[in-house]
């Protein structure tokens, strides 16, 4: 029976970076120590000007595919997950087909989400393999929030750093499921509470109405989060018949210390089996689960056979968590 396999993660960060020092100097009531404290981030990585999600996105693809685990000429399936796409339109996934080589007999598409996205579009290589319209699903991530943020607002630029990255999703045959149960939520009426206002088209920038960047209330996502997480994980529980016990390792979206420490404690997880690696690039949304699992793989934390289960919350409101084997 055809199911649907994580193969491989890759990523790509920019070679720019903004430190706690840099910050600090900017705002000295937020000393460098303080940041790494409460947040637990040193750096984080910023998009140059014209370096775009996408650009990310793409060499983090290309790193996935030198490494041999499939052939371009094999990818029948394009998803690109991100709220920082390069136009309004073309997607920018038919951009990536075509920098990349990909067949022109695959499908593309870009799907908005943030801090949950990973989750989502995993579900979506799933459905895409197993109902047999494709076979191997290049899932990419991208963002550049930093272009998004005021350079007065050290709340934002504290927390966020850009990324792109790959994952490979290809259908294997197994008995076994190998990804999944899934359980997702969403939260419109909280929108409001993290949002960039304008440059859409319900308001859109012009001469007589500036450009108006991120805006996020940390206390009401700290609130959002608390309240959504623990019940989304037991609700995962439920429908998987697992329990922490019998999940070996989870990787919760690297929204910040103090949010995961929190986190982790309310949902009952040991600190051996929960995962995080975000000091030196910050919150990079939807690329930070599988930045977290490329490094879980790499230290040995994440083996093969392993049970994972992945949980991302945030802009939207937006919640999904899922296993996997790896």
């Amino acid at each position: 029976m055809k199911k649907a396999k994580l193969i491989a993660v890759e990523y790509c960060l920019p070679k720019g970076e903004l430190t706690n020092e840099q910050l600090a100097a900017q705002f000295p009531e937020w000393p460098a120590e303080k940041i790494k404290e409460k947040l637990g981030v040193t750096c984080r990585h910023i998009a140059a000007d014209g370096e775009l999600s996408s650009d990310l996105a793409t060499r983090a693809a290309q790193k996935l595919i030198n490494s041999g685990v499939v052939s371009i000429g094999d990818v029948d399936y394009l998803i690109f997950c991100t709220q920082s796409p390069d136009y309004f339109l073309p997607t920018t996934a038919c951009l990536i087909q075509d920098r990349l080589g990909i067949p022109k007999s695959c499908g593309a598409l870009d799907f908005n989400l943030g801090c949950s996205g990973w989750v989502y579009g995993l579900g979506l290589a799933k459905g895409l393999i197993e109902s047999g319209q494709a076979a191997n699903v290049l899932f990419l991530t991208g963002e550049t929030y930093s272009k998004f943020l005021s350079d007065s607002d050290k709340g934002t630029r504290t927390l966020f750093g850009d990324a792109g990255t790959a994952t490979l999703v290809s259908a294997v045959e197994s008995d076994d499921e190998l990804i999944g149960p899934f359980v997702y939520g969403t939260d419109g009426s909280g929108a409001e509470h993290l949002i960039v206002t304008h440059g859409g088209l319900r308001h859109p920038c012009s001469p007589k109405t500036p450009e108006t960047g991120l805006c996020m209330n940390g206390g009401e996502i700290f609130s959002f989060s608390v309240r959504e997480v623990s019940k989304s994980v037991s609700s995962l529980f439920e429908k998987s018949d697992k329990t922490i016990e019998s999940v070996d390792l989870f990787i919760f979206h690297q929204a910040n210390a103090y949010m995961l420490d929190f986190l982790k404690k309310k949902c009952g997880i040991p600190e051996s089996k929960f995962y995080t690696w975000f000091e030196t690039v910050g919150n990079t949304v939807s690329n930070s689960i599988p930045i977290a699992l490329h490094h879980a793989i790499a230290d040995g934390k994440a083996r093969p056979g392993m049970i994972i289960m992945f949980v991302g919350f945030g802009v939207g409101l937006s919640w999904a968590a899922c296993l996997a084997r790896l």
